[in-house]
């Protein structure tokens, strides 16, 4: 059974301008919940034949309309057929209740955005990659490790939203202690919600940004809460995922198998990056005892910080050349 009927809005309304390079439509598909997830498709102009396809998502807490369809835009206008989507819950994709977040569901909804690539008329089934943007760097690695169809994937500016939920942010948090502490709290939210029927928000990038803030959360800020990157739709310029929205991501480590990724993966992260931990560290743990090293690469962009890599931060940060050069590659 296929969710039911979506409202998509079909004038444009991206934080970023409409490129005359290529042909953008509004697509649906479903995954193996049978929620149907909404997607904007960018198909290259005047381009003939079975395309290479690339499909995009994240960051995490934000819509297709942000970095990801910029991205997919980008990649379109170097001749490959590129979709983002907006992930289970969120955006203008279905799935009841809204704003929640599950390490195995979004995954599955990688997984179907390939199922959907790999039936278009337009589209070579064999040459199919991946990029995942921020939480979503990691849900693209767990999906490079579960879906052979996939042949190249790019994690950027990533997160593995598993280890932050678990330890917080720079591991601070990574005692049993801790963890016991955080499951009791969201255990008590689960009754409270259950009582009041509904699902209390977590609250989005925190807004008045106070004056001692530190500098990541300036930084969403800056991206979020600004002309730069606010859309009505997204989570993290607005009120946020529910309290206990990513409560599994404790105890479900979603990069342990990432050793056994035989297809290629590029990781790429700003020098600056609060985040730049996530990556170096997946990255060794991706190549570590793995015979499959050759395509595989770790890439981190001087003076760049996290969210200049969602929208190239004005000093054109996101190597897109490079990106081309890497699908060209392995696609």
């Amino acid at each position: 059974m296929v969710d039911q009927k979506l409202e998509l809005t079909m004038e444009w309304d991206k934080v970023f301008p409409k490129s005359e390079k290529v042909d953008h439509s509004k697509v649906v598909f479903h995954n193996r919940y049978g929620i149907t997830l909404a997607a904007d498709m960018y198909t290259p102009k005047d381009v003939e034949g079975k395309l290479a396809a690339i499909a995009v998502c994240g960051p995490f807490g934000a819509v297709k309309e942000q970095a990801a369809g910029l991205y997919a835009q980008k990649m379109a206008e170097r001749g490959f057929l590129a979709i983002a989507f907006d992930p289970s819950f969120t955006g203008e994709s279905g799935g009841e209740p809204r704003y929640m977040a599950s390490p195995d569901i979004n995954t599955e909804d990688f997984q179907a955005a390939v199922d959907f690539l790999s039936v278009q008329d337009n589209v070579d089934p064999e040459r199919i990659g991946i990029i995942g943007i921020c939480g979503w760097g990691g849900m693209a690695l767990n999906t490079a490790v579960l879906d052979t169809r996939v042949k190249a994937t790019v994690a950027s500016t990533m997160y593995d939203m598993t280890r932050v939920n678990a330890n917080g942010y720079f591991d601070a948090e990574d005692s049993a202690e801790d963890r016991y502490a955080k499951k009791q709290a969201m255990n008590a939210q689960r009754i409270v919600d259950y009582k009041n029927g509904n699902y209390a928000p977590g609250g989005g990038v925190v807004d008045p940004l106070p004056e001692d803030a530190p500098f990541f959360v300036k930084d969403y800020y800056d991206y979020y809460k600004t002309g730069r990157g606010y859309h009505k739709r997204s989570l993290n310029s607005n009120d946020g995922w529910n309290v206990i929205g990513c409560m599994s991501f404790i105890n479900q480590p979603i990069l342990h198998y990432s050793n056994e990724i035989r297809s290629a993966v590029l990781i790429m992260h700003g020098e600056k990056a609060h985040s730049c931990y996530f990556s170096r560290d997946a990255y060794a743990d991706m190549v570590k005892n793995n015979p499959y090293t050759d395509n595989k690469e770790l890439l981190i962009i001087p003076d760049a910080v996290h969210t200049d890599l969602y929208d190239g931060g004005g000093k054109d940060a996101i190597p897109f050349d490079k990106l081309v050069r890497f699908f060209e590659t392995y696609l």
